[in-house]
């Protein structure tokens, strides 16, 4: 027999859930739905009281017997399982779902959500800290001149009165309201704007207001998803240019502005001419793909000389652990050969600095992969790589892991795979791995499940943090001058996540700070610098040109541990930056402007996001600027309680000799094949 979760239907302020069944036994009885919560364990009993056929029942359940205020849990994830007696035996079955709902408002603060898991199988998600300011909507569209928007118009399944949409204009205060009307669906709502009123040359942003008994509301208008399928541009008569965008926090922003004249017009050939020219590097690129595999299925022999090839990030870098290892090598045993696979663009950067480089997808590159003996890496090498039986591969990885991995991400959404086929060449690529670097217990246990890696686990810490652990006060003074940053300052490091809902199109990646560099220059401006770390995807979105007495931008510096050492304290968010920066022991503050999202629609997490951090979570630009200012008032985090015990946990064995350990692995691999 199966249970498949079929529908899900807004009975006042209950939810009726219903379940088709498959294969039915002859007789049942004492049928009822049973509620697991993934972290408490917590369960919930429903009896099953509507038989609609014999396969088809409905429950009707209250969501508030789904969340509780115990543990200081705000994220509920509830599997479902159908339960039942025959004349023989007890039965339990999880149920399955082929129904995926929005999300359905509880309160101003809470939702719920009915999704499916990898396997197909029904959570019942509730969601209890919704910021109090956000009202999330369907969707946004430009049609002809009208500006149109539909959401929900009922709250835990109550109509919501005298709902308004509002443009306010930034800078001028100026507020337009525009009154909503049923939509197509009873439950939604329409608005219809025209273009027309909008003021020329003006920054619109939504807000919803409504009445809720006796509570006047006014909210944000969000859109969680990306802008992705909306119509989010249109010309108008007289040279008007309208474009919707998404704010740094999910707002929606409406943008009027002059269309582009013929000259500017005129003016981006030359990107299409690019466009033209990138094309025909595709195509080459796809014949040279073809051309690699081939030279990779040739028979090589191994070189005489034992020769190591060093790669980081696929090539795109000389930096993280594997540069820590290879400066080591150099230093100790200069007659060994070695080689760093780049990319054509870090031609010049080896040749000033006198490493011996092959620039990857080329005859040369195949040719020196196949014939060393060792390979270090921080990243996977591409599945069509050949490796052969005498080359001795060691993974260093790049971090401790936050965000889902491999196998444990359950649903993946990168185009061109399917979960199934990422699943089964993650774990392919792993066990090409003869050894892999962890820095902790908590990482290797997450590498075995992550990766179903099942050979050696080198637990000695990231080579990487080794400068973190061996540097000087006279170090962190010569790194200073050496970028520019004012000796007599306080340093604060921004270091946030690149978030995969950061692009407008394809090619294009959005970002905007999510707080006011005014606000930061007016209260910490006079001794206190910022330094800025951003993605490469979306460093070039940002501009702050007017704020460089300040600001420093080294999103491009290519060693992250020289911005760790000169910074007094980290901001960060979901970057897994904060497990390196424990290590200077100097205070963290965690600003998750967009937590609920992100970890809801993007990538779920490991820990327990609101309890193991190693520092304060600021929930809003107010928390933020009141943190920074505590975390600068304590520079020193040793005696602090909850940040040691996470410095216990994910640090403590890493004793500044991490890069020594892993050479003297792979010289005893040399001296045991000699």
């Amino acid at each position: 027999m199966r249970a498949i979760l079929s529908g899900l239907h807004q009975k006042k302020k209950k939810q009726e859930l219903e379940f088709e069944l498959i294969d039915v036994p002859g007789s049942f009885d004492n049928l009822r739905v049973m509620f697991l919560e993934k972290t408490s364990l917590a369960s919930v009993t429903v009896p099953v009281r509507r038989i609609v056929d014999n396969n088809l029942i409905r429950i009707q359940i209250d969501p508030d017997q789904l969340q509780f205020d115990a543990f200081g849990q705000s994220e509920f994830a509830w599997q479902l399982f159908l339960a039942f007696n025959t004349a023989d035996e007890q039965v339990i079955l999880q149920v399955e779902s082929e129904y995926l709902s929005d999300r359905h408002q509880l309160s101003l603060t809470s939702y719920y959500q009915v999704n499916s898991d990898a396997e197909g199988m029904a959570t019942f998600n509730i969601h209890t800290q919704q910021p109090e300011d956000e009202f999330t909507i369907n969707s946004v569209n430009l049609t002809n001149d009208t500006l149109s928007i539909t959401g929900y118009n009922r709250l835990n399944g109550q109509p919501i009165k005298n709902q308004k949409i509002i443009l306010k204009t930034r800078n001028l205060g100026a507020k337009l309201a525009y009154p909503t009307t049923a939509g197509s669906l009873k439950t939604l709502f329409t608005a219809n704007i025209p273009l027309t009123d909008l003021p020329s040359d003006s920054i619109e942003d939504l807000f919803v207001e409504y009445t809720v008994g006796t509570q006047q509301i006014e909210q944000r208008v969000i859109l969680a998803r990306s802008l992705e399928g909306q119509m989010t541009q249109a010309v108008l008569p007289g040279g008007r240019m309208i474009l919707i965008e998404k704010s740094v926090n999910n707002g929606i922003v409406i943008k009027e502005f002059p269309a582009p004249s013929l000259l500017k017009r005129a003016g981006a050939l030359p990107q299409k001419l690019q466009a033209v020219v990138n094309l025909g590097r595709t195509l080459q690129d796809k014949v040279n793909l073809r051309r690699m595999r081939w030279l990779f299925k040739s028979g090589h022999r191994p070189y005489e000389q034992p020769t190591i090839i060093f790669e980081s990030f696929g090539g795109r870098q000389v930096s993280d652990s594997p540069y820590a290892i290879y400066r080591l090598f150099v230093e100790l045993y200069p007659g060994f050969t070695f080689v760093w696979s780049i990319d054509r663009s870090l031609k010049k950067f080896c040749k000033q600095n006198q490493i011996p480089y092959v620039v990857r997808r080329t005859s040369k590159w195949v040719r020196t992969l196949e014939k060393s003996s060792y390979w270090i890496s921080n990243a996977r090498f591409p599945a069509w790589v050949k490796k052969p039986r005498y080359v001795t591969y060691i993974q260093t990885w790049h971090g401790t892991p936050l965000k889902k991995l491999g196998l444990d991400i359950e649903n993946v959404s990168m185009p061109g795979t399917t979960t199934t086929k990422y699943h089964d060449n993650f774990v392919k690529e792993a066990n090409r791995w003869d050894a892999l670097v962890s820095p902790n217990d908590y990482s290797t246990q997450i590498f075995r499940s992550a990766f179903g890696f099942n050979n050696q686990i080198l637990k000695v810490g990231y080579p990487r943090n080794d400068e973190l652990i061996n540097s000087h006060p006279e170090d962190i003074k010569a790194l200073k001058e050496q970028m520019g940053i004012p000796l007599d300052k306080k340093v604060v490091l921004y270091a946030p996540t690149y978030r995969d809902n950061q692009f407008a199109e394809k090619g294009k990646y959005t970002f905007e700070l999510p707080f006011s560099l005014d606000d930061f220059r007016k209260q910490f401006g006079d001794d206190t610098v910022l330094i800025l770390r951003m993605h490469y995807l979306i460093a070039n979105a940002m501009d702050i040109s007017d704020y460089t007495d300040f600001v420093y931008d080294f999103s491009s510096h290519p060693n992250i541990s020289d911005l760790y050492l000169v910074s007094d304290m980290l901001i960060t968010d979901y970057s897994s930056v904060f497990f390196d920066y424990a290590y200077l022991k100097r205070p963290i503050l965690f600003y998750p402007y967009d937590y609920h999202l992100y970890k809801d629609e993007l990538r779920g997490f490991y820990l327990d996001y609101e309890k193991d951090l190693p520092g304060q979570i600021a929930n809003n630009e107010k928390e933020l600027l009141a943190g920074i200012t505590a975390c600068l008032k304590q520079p020193d985090m040793s005696e602090d309680p909850k940040f040691m015990k996470f410095y216990n946990r994910f640090c403590s064995i890493d004793d500044g000799l991490s890069s020594l350990k892993v050479v003297n692995y792979v010289v005893h691999q040399i001296e045991k094949n000699g």
